[in-house]
């Protein structure tokens, strides 16, 4: 079999792909990264109104023979294919290590007033978080538990940075996720849509062990977590029906970000499921 033609560093595929690493760009073209044969795989079986996520896939020789059923579901799905070598490839990647398939995608959030029409159960919003590896590992934690929907609010980190994508660890194409709303206007909404909401913050005036125990987590519930090194201002406290706090019975000072949230939520997704007799 022929070696394929390898795309030209010169290329303006490259260029534009190179460009999306920015986010004022990534906002005008309404694409981004995504890395990886997991991100990848995700992206190509994703949909956005009926069309595939993925719109262009970079790949190595080397990597299209070992991934062949990727790069070939990507062609099905429509996507342009371009084979590159490894300087094109570290170009249009954001990582030190390029596993040698990048994919661009398009945006693929949902908008907020889709998800209270979905009814949600399990939400993680996401107030004030600037750190996009926690933000990605959240997303990742929400999907995890069983969430209905991840909402960023309009304080919070670029949903589609690099590192977001890549810590979420293809969550990001498997559960709606608005961004940029106003944390007042995402509790309003969700409390209108009769979802009961918890701020998680480790100076929280209730326990979350109290919670379960007291059988109050069996409803609709969103959590809103705060940033990762001030927690959550007063102002958005004041909006929560209660500030929980995760009990820590040992030594440690706190929780980082991430792990709380995926103790809330797995606490959330245990209390909403029914019990079954032994």
């Amino acid at each position: 079999m022929p070696t394929p033609e390898l795309i030209s560093p010169r290329s303006p595929r490259v260029a534009a792909a190179k460009r999306l690493a920015r986010r004022n760009f990534r906002g005008k073209e309404r694409r981004f990264i995504a890395e990886g044969p997991q991100a990848v795989r995700e992206a190509v079986e994703h949909r956005v109104g009926g069309e595939a996520t993925l719109t262009e896939l970079f790949t190595t020789v080397e990597a299209a023979e070992r991934y062949a059923d990727i790069v070939d579901a990507a062609r099905d799905a429509g996507a342009r294919v371009h084979y590159a070598d490894d300087e094109v490839l570290a170009e249009v990647s954001q990582t030190v290590t390029p596993q040698g398939l990048v994919g661009v995608c398009r945006f693929l959030d949902s908008p907020f007033e889709e998800i209270l029409k979905a009814r949600p159960k399990l939400v993680a919003v996401l107030a004030h978080v600037r750190d996009p590896g926690n933000a990605g590992t959240v997303l990742r934690c929400a999907d995890a538990a069983g969430a209905d929907a991840v909402v960023l609010t309009d304080a919070s980190v670029d949903l589609y940075n690099p590192k977001s994508v890549r810590a979420s660890v293809g969550s990001l194409f498997h559960l709606p996720v608005a961004v940029g709303v106003p944390v007042e206007q995402a509790v309003r909404g969700l409390r209108d849509a009769g979802v009961r909401i918890l701020a998680a913050d480790g100076a929280g005036e209730d326990d979350l062990d109290d919670e379960l125990d007291a059988g109050t987590m069996g409803g609709p519930t969103a959590w809103i977590f705060g940033n990762e090194a001030w927690g959550l201002p007063d102002e958005t406290r004041a909006l929560a029906d209660a500030v929980v706090r995760v009990p820590i019975h040992g030594k440690a000072e706190s929780l980082n970000l991430a792990t709380a949230a995926a103790v809330c939520l797995y606490a959330s997704a245990r209390a909403q499921r029914p019990r079954t007799p032994r």
